[in-house]
C-alpha cells in the first residue's frame, strides 16, 4: 500500500536561505523579517524566549522547536527591550548562509538557532502550506537527541559546527511536522487527511508522482480499488473538489514551479503534463491561476 503522506515527508527537503548561532544576554530583543516561500526555524537549546507571532505569543522553553511555516515577520524576546531587524544587526558570517549574532545585555544568557528554508518539491510546498500559523513542539521525546546534538554543536565553534548544525536543523524541521501530523486532529481533515485514507491517499500519490497521465476519474477509481462512483464521492468528500478538477489543479502546481525555476519552456512544460499543445496548457493554466504562463514566467 502506498504511504501517500509518508511520500509528501520524504519530499520535504530543503534549501537553507539561513542559518544564525544566537548567543543572547537579557534584555534583548529580534525582529524577524517576511521571508515570502519560507519557513523560519527557531531552537530554543538554553534560557527562555518568548516569541510574538501575529499577535499571538508563545513562551519557549530549553529543547522547543517553533515554525512560522509562512515566512511572515514576527519578533523573538528575553525582558523588556528594543527588538531591531535581525538584517541590521552585525554577524559573523562563518559561511555565506551561516552565521553567529551576539546580541543583548550583560544579563542571563540564552542561546537559539534560528534560520528560514525552502522547499521546492510541490508536494512538499503544498503540505507546508496546510500548516498551521504556528508550530510548537515541547520537548517531544522522539526529537531530545537531536535537540542535545545541536545544543552541544551551538556551544562552541568546533571545525565541521556548520555543518552539523544546519544539517541537524534540517531535520528537526521535519520532526517538527512530523509531531505536528502525528497529534494535532487538524492533520486529519481536508488534503492532509485524504493523503492518510487508504484509498484517496493512493490516487493522490499515483498524481503526484505523475501528473502528466492521462487520468480519467475511472482510472483513478482502478488505483484506489475503488468503483468510479464511490471513488468520486469520497475524493470529493475528502479533497473537497472533485478528481478531475485536482488534477488539473495539481498539473499547474507543478506548472508554477517550473515556471519559476526557468529551467524549462512554456512548451516543454506543456507537454512533459501531458498537453498535446502549448495554446492548450495556456489556456488551462490561466483558468486556474488567473493569468498566462508567460506573465509568471516574467513576473
Amino acid at each position: 500500500m502506498t504511504d501517500a503522506l509518508g511520500e509528501a515527508l520524504h519530499l520535504l527537503r530543503m534549501s537553507g536561505t539561513f542559518y544564525c548561532r544566537t548567543e543572547l544576554g537579557e534584555p534583548w530583543g529580534l525582529t524577524m523579517p517576511d521571508m515570502a516561500d519560507c519557513l523560519w526555524f527557531h531552537v530554543l537549546t538554553s534560557g527562555r524566549c518568548e516569541v510574538e507571532v501575529d499577535g499571538g505569543l508563545t513562551a519557549l522553553a530549553p529543547g522547543d522547536v517553533l515554525l512560522v511555516p509562512g515566512g511572515q515577520g514576527h519578533r523573538l524576546f528575553g525582558g523588556d527591550a528594543d527588538a531591531p531587524l535581525v538584517t541590521t544587526l552585525p554577524h559573523t558570517f562563518e559561511t555565506e548562509s551561516y552565521a553567529v549574532l551576539r546580541h543583548g545585555g550583560e544579563g542571563a544568557a540564552t542561546h537559539l538557532v534560528c534560520g528560514a528554508v525552502r522547499f521546492d518539491d510541490p508536494a512538499a510546498k503544498h503540505l507546508v502550506a496546510m500548516l498551521p500559523n504556528v508550530l510548537h513542539v515541547r520537548q517531544a521525546d522522539d526529537m531530545r537527541a537531536t535537540i542535545a546534538l545541536m545544543a552541544a554543536e551551538a556551544k562552541a565553534v568546533r571545525p565541521g559546527g556548520e555543518a552539523v548544525v544546519t544539517r541537524l536543523a534540517d531535520v528537526l524541521v521535519v520532526q517538527t511536522i512530523r509531531s505536528w501530523l502525528a497529534t494535532d486532529p487538524a492533520a486529519r481533515t481536508g488534503w492532509l487527511g485524504a493523503l492518510q485514507d487508504r484509498q484517496i491517499g493512493q490516487a493522490l500519490a499515483s498524481i503526484h508522482r505523475d501528473p502528466a497521465r492521462p487520468w480519467t476519474v475511472e482510472r483513478l477509481a482502478n488505483e484506489s480499488a475503488m468503483s468510479r462512483s464511490a471513488f468520486a464521492a469520497r475524493f470529493a468528500d475528502l479533497v473537497g473538489e472533485p478528481a478531475m478538477r485536482y488534477v488539473t489543479r495539481w498539473r499547474m502546481h507543478v506548472a508554477m514551479h517550473r515556471l519559476r525555476s526557468r529551467d524549462s519552456t512554456v512548451s516543454e512544460i506543456a507537454h512533459g503534463l501531458g498537453y498535446e499543445s502549448e495554446a492548450a496548457f495556456s489556456r488551462a493554466f490561466k483558468r486556474i491561476v488567473g493569468v498566462s504562463p508567460g506573465q509568471v514566467r516574467t513576473g
